[in-house]
């Protein structure tokens, strides 16, 4: 990927993509701003979630053991995945020891984060995603634009197309007559997806809460899709990011409410699956949890940029965020676009790509993400801090010229008498200067400062020596 600004430059020249993306982010801007008007404590909320998910950062590691041993005790297998590849070799072993050649996935960003897809596809296992977004880009062999609504940057045409010439390919294909209309493209996708749920014998999710004290897993959707992989494969495999750990069943009562109105605008959300473990007849009867570090301990250890694995997925920074609105999910080379992606994404992965170390470049720095986020993330602190991280990085150690000139100066203020030598030398060459007021251009090291300021000339005399001439003859309570 190029840096974001020759990205998005490339993607400002998409009309119709601009057109759509200003259409659906405003639709939803407007719908979250009704239902949240609807709470007199909207801010004692946000402080709430903000304070649980800082708690949980605080002391991750024993609630990830007791979420691990609730879990355990209900009946799943619990594994551990430093990284990508071996999250990926996790779910690649479990899917072969259950002889399946295909698999159907609930919408799950950590699965996109570590490309399980492509990881599946090189073993020679089908993952169908059976989210109706999601439907859409897979078949039109693209990339997700949004965290909510990963096909957001189509309209209905476009996806009318992709299904009249891409489902047969992997499927049962999409009626001949198929219109633009949005219950009849809903229907195809459900006709052509109720085949593979009824099929295939593994399921595969994400999570958005693991509740510790409980050992629970919880999907939250719109469509019922999750509540098809999750229910109907005799197996269920969650991979889940070690971030999204709730301490206590009570704390999910919050998230439960800020979640739905930060994402899509409603009170609740239409689906809210939740499963703990095993339970014999019912449900897929081998549960298995794959843990994903993948960097956020890293992130973790970070005082100001750990803020980010507060987030809970709810894209209500991007539905506001005038850059994302202009250039959409592309631009950014990353499952997570937008100003969370901007943050989360040179932390996670690093900042040796060029890309990497534009992204916290990709923001105007307005602060509308900060006052919708439901957990409260100052994603404007973050990027500026990862902006000095970069600019660190670029000089390798060595001080930029305005640092050498601060610690000069640092030594010149820390002792009166060195400040007075200075001051002395500094008036002695006003006569040097006749009638000027301005130095006009620096030479470099000072030539980019000087360029856009005046400098002035150095005074006749100081300030303490102007005092004593003037104040000498002052009484003491006077010059005080």
């Amino acid at each position: 990927m190029p840096k974001f600004p020759k990205a998005a430059r490339h993607e400002l020249a998409n009309t119709v993509q601009r057109r759509n993306l200003e259409h659906a982010t405003s639709t939803i801007r407007h719908k979250r701003a009704a239902v949240v008007d609807e709470l007199a404590d909207w801010e004692e909320l946000r402080l709430a979630a903000e304070a649980i998910k800082n708690r949980t950062l605080r002391h991750l590691d024993a609630y990830l053991l007791e979420f691990e041993e609730k879990a355990t005790a209900a009946g799943a297998q619990v594994h551990w995945a430093r990284d990508a590849d071996e999250a990926n070799r996790i779910v690649v072993d479990l899917v072969r020891s259950t002889g399946a050649s295909e698999v159907v996935k609930v919408k799950s960003m950590a699965t996109q984060e570590i490309e399980l897809n492509e990881a599946l596809a090189a073993a020679g296992i089908d993952a169908w995603e059976t989210d109706l977004a999601e439907l859409i880009v897979q078949l039109g062999n693209d990339w997700p634009s949004h965290i909510l609504v990963p096909a957001i940057h189509r309209n209905r045409s476009e996806v009318r197309e992709i299904f009249l010439q891409n489902m047969a390919k992997v499927g049962r294909p999409a009626p001949d007559d198929l219109t633009e209309e949005p219950a009849r493209l809903a229907e195809a996708a459900r006709v052509h997806l109720r085949e593979k749920f009824l099929r295939a014998k593994v399921g595969i999710s994400g999570a958005n809460f693991a509740i510790a004290d409980t050992g629970s897993l919880v999907v939250v959707e719109s469509e019922g899709n999750g509540r098809m992989c999750l229910t109907l494969p005799e197996t269920l495999i969650s991979v889940v990011g070690i971030e999204k750990i709730l301490p206590t069943w009570a704390d999910l009562e919050v998230f439960l409410q800020v979640l739905p109105r930060s994402s899509t605008g409603e009170r609740e959300n239409p689906y809210t699956s939740v499963w703990t473990g095993v339970t014999p007849g019912d449900g897929p009867q081998n549960v298995h949890i794959v843990l994903l570090d993948n960097n956020r301990t890293g992130v973790l250890a970070d005082e100001v940029g750990r803020a980010a694995l507060r987030c809970i997925r709810c894209s209500a920074c991007l539905n506001v965020c005038p850059v994302y609105e202009r250039t959409g999910g592309h631009a950014y080379g990353s499952v997570y676009p937008g100003p969370i992606g901007a943050i989360l994404t040179p932390q996670l992965r690093g900042t040796a790509s060029k890309i990497d170390q534009s992204l916290p470049y990709a923001s105007s720095l307005c602060g509308a993400c900060f006052d919708v986020c439901p957990v409260r993330i100052p994603i404007p602190d973050i990027l500026v801090h990862l902006r000095t991280r970069v600019v660190d990085e670029h000089r390798k150690g060595l001080p930029t010229a305005e640092a050498a000139a601060m610690k000069a100066m640092e030594k010149v203020f820390a002792d009166h008498r060195r400040l007075e030598a200075a001051q002395k030398a500094a008036t002695a060459s006003h006569r040097f200067f006749g009638n000027r007021r301005t130095l006009g251009a620096l030479p470099w090291p000072m030539t980019p400062w000087s360029s856009a300021r005046d400098t002035p000339v150095p005074p006749a005399e100081t300030f303490r020596e102007w005092w004593k001439r003037e104040r000498d003859n002052t009484s003491g309570d006077e010059a005080r």
